[in-house]
């Protein structure tokens, strides 16, 4: 699954991984981080980008899914990207499990610091293996 992620991190065109009903003005944007980590039996992706199409992330993590189950080779997801097509994508991932963690924006637009929602994660995390 990393070394597909690795290769759709950049500026692209996200329409295989970009909902029907989306309304963004354009498909092209950067995803400047892909990041899968392992915490026992708990998968933590993280994204970083210029800006997300709707359902992207979970369309992404769907394709990412199919890969780590053997279901696709890592290039797959490559080849998605290029082909631009929705259709041929894995079905999105479930929003169940799936945190906002962060949200910044440039200084330009003079808005509060970023707040970082990872502690809150961590808490969540701690929580649940506990129990």
């Amino acid at each position: 699954m990393r070394r597909a992620a690795a290769l759709i991190v950049g500026r692209h065109d996200y329409s295989a991984f970009r909902a029907a009903e989306c309304q963004a003005k354009t498909p092209w944007k950067e995803l400047r981080e892909l990041n899968i980590s392992q915490r026992g039996d708990m998968l933590r992706f993280e994204f970083a980008a210029d800006a997300f199409l709707q359902h992207m992330v979970r369309n992404i993590v769907g394709s990412l899914v199919y890969i780590g189950a053997g279901r696709q080779p890592f290039q797959w997801l490559h080849e998605l990207l290029q082909a631009r097509d929705r259709t041929r994508a894995a079905p999105p991932f479930s929003p169940a499990g799936l945190y906002l963690a962060a949200v910044q924006y440039d200084s330009m637009w003079a808005l509060p610091p970023q707040t970082d929602l990872r502690a809150v994660e961590d808490t969540m995390l701690e929580g649940a293996h506990s129990q």
